[in-house]
């Protein structure tokens, strides 16, 4: 039977090992490359294989997903594997970067906050717009026009509303709302404003602009 070439392991980051080592090694000249689509953990769980490692920064839905543009943290243990990491890439169209293994876990905590809980973010502005008797339609343009700011400028000149403008009179109204119509979500909503001040703060200081909350210290 022929041997495969390579063989990808698009399985649950705990199953990776065992699924790794199921696979039989052999004396084969070259190897068979072995690879994960992981984007938390090395490539140490993949060994003894020649390995390499592609993990599209993209979210796949049950729908599928396009990947042409996206990024993808890539990594072999040799430069046949790392060759053959972006050579998938390369196929479907994405923008290669290599993540040193101990960076890993921070590399996929930021996709993470940058895609999951921007998810759950919107899950939450959606249920909290129910009670007034919107629907998600309406919070669309807001949301993608938040994105392509942040995209085009970063988080201290995309910032905008109320906790930005230092009307903490406004926030605590809100706040309210939340605490009697949707109590599940106040901690959520507080967390998010406490970051939201913190970013304030940091665009003060790097503009030099005055607190607003301070604005009648003497």
């Amino acid at each position: 039977t022929h041997r495969a070439d390579a063989v990808v392991l698009a399985v649950p980051d705990a199953r990776i090992a065992e699924a790794a080592s199921a696979l039989a090694t052999s004396d084969a000249d070259p190897p068979m490359l072995v690879g994960h689509t992981a984007g938390a953990i090395g490539l140490d769980v993949l060994a003894p294989h020649e390995r390499f490692g592609v993990h599209p920064l993209m979210t796949v839905p049950a729908t599928g997903a396009d990947f042409r543009g996206a990024g993808a943290a890539v990594a072999g243990s040799s430069p046949r594997a790392l060759a053959f990491a972006h050579q998938i890439t390369d196929a479907l169209g994405m923008r290669a970067f290599e993540i040193a293994d101990a960076d890993r876990p921070a590399y996929h905590a930021a996709a993470s906050i940058a895609s999951n809980f921007l998810v759950t973010l919107e899950d939450a502005a959606e249920q909290l717009l129910a009670t007034a008797g919107g629907d998600r339609s309406i919070l669309v343009p807001l949301v993608r026009a938040a994105v392509d700011n942040w995209a085009a400028h970063g988080g201290e000149v995309a910032l905008t509303g109320p906790i930005a403008r230092g009307d903490e009179a406004t926030v605590e109204r809100q706040r309210t709302a939340v605490a009697e119509r949707r109590p599940e979500l106040l901690p959520l909503f507080d967390a998010a404003a406490d970051r939201t001040r913190a970013l304030a703060a940091r665009r003060r200081t790097s503009s030099g602009a005055p607190d607003p909350t301070r604005a009648g210290d003497a």
